[in-house]
């Protein structure tokens, strides 16, 4: 016994023939003799009595009650079914901080698309800060980012710990030495990025116990772009590994001695996030798994 064989039967009682029938289920009159045929031997009863008008035997009338409540069932289950689509072909909204938006995420997403296909996902780059106001706000669906101002509606994850390197135009007088010190910096134009980032303010509080005001600065809001700056001898960058892992040509990265300050990079969500969906876990996963890989000691 077939559903739309079911389906048919409800047609015809409802129009009131079988050409009537076929005509809103836009089929032909003997496709629909066919079915009611089918589902009167499937039963071993018979549901119409035969003549022009479509009228219901007594068993016809029993099994149109019974099977009313069959049919709505199956409308619900196709509104489940098709709701598990929608959910499973969700359109992701993920906030990113650099150097990860530029350096880490593009390969892990373009696999985790390749896997799923179905679902749609829009990136936000942006600095800490502004993620978690957009994850309050409910802008974006998690974010992985720095460590930002504590926010009670939040909840942060570390699960990487970075290092500060120094990357110097080819030419510069420090281009040569094997590593370096805060002191050898002295004097320097350093690129920094904006006053609200948590790395600049570290960066600048270690500038100031190590060589007070010695030194210059320039900003640039966008921390991928020191590389290019520094190329142009603009000034040189005290920045992240990550964010320095595929150097240009005419710059150099340098080893940094003596300096503690670890940036973090962790997975923000909101505090009350309950059952997050299986394919948002499955790429907050990946997405550490590629940091683990370049763990630093």
């Amino acid at each position: 016994m077939e559903i739309r064989a079911i389906e048919t039967f409800h047609a015809v009682v409802k129009f009131g023939s079988f050409q009537k029938a076929a005509e809103a289920l836009n089929y032909s009159q003997p496709t629909i003799t066919f079915r009611i045929k089918q589902l009167e031997t499937d039963l071993g009863v018979q549901l119409f009595k035969r003549g022009k008008q479509a009228q219901l035997t007594t068993s016809g009338r029993l099994f149109l009650e019974k099977s009313a409540k069959l049919l709505d069932e199956f409308v619900l289950l196709e509104n489940t079914v098709r709701n598990i689509k929608t959910e499973t072909a969700a359109n992701f909204r993920i906030g990113i901080s650099e150097p990860t938006a530029s350096v880490k995420f593009p390969k892990v997403l373009a696999r985790f698309l390749a896997d799923n296909p179905d679902i749609g996902v829009d990136v936000i780059v942006g600095d800490a800060n502004l993620c978690s106001q957009l994850l309050e706000k409910d802008e974006i669906d998690f974010a992985i980012c720095g460590e930002p101002e504590i926010s009670v509606g939040n909840r942060y994850e570390r699960f990487f710990k970075d290092e500060l390197v120094v990357l110097v135009n080819e030419h510069h007088r420090v281009a040569q030495q094997d590593s370096l010190k805060i002191k050898d910096l002295k004097g320097e134009r350093f690129l920094f990025t904006p006053n609200n980032c948590p790395i600049r303010i570290q960066i600048e509080h270690l500038l100031q116990k190590k060589i007070g005001s010695n030194y210059n600065k320039m900003v640039l809001s966008s921390s991928m772009a020191h590389k290019y700056y520094v190329q142009a001898d603009l000034g040189i960058s005290l920045f992240t590994r990550t964010a320095n892992l595929n150097p240009i040509a005419g710059t150099v990265v340098k080893e940094l001695e003596g300096v503690s300050i670890r940036p973090s990079i962790g997975v923000l969500t909101r505090a009350q996030q309950n059952n997050p969906s299986e394919n948002m876990l499955d790429l907050i996963a990946r997405i550490k798994e590629a940091y683990l890989k370049t763990e630093l000691v």
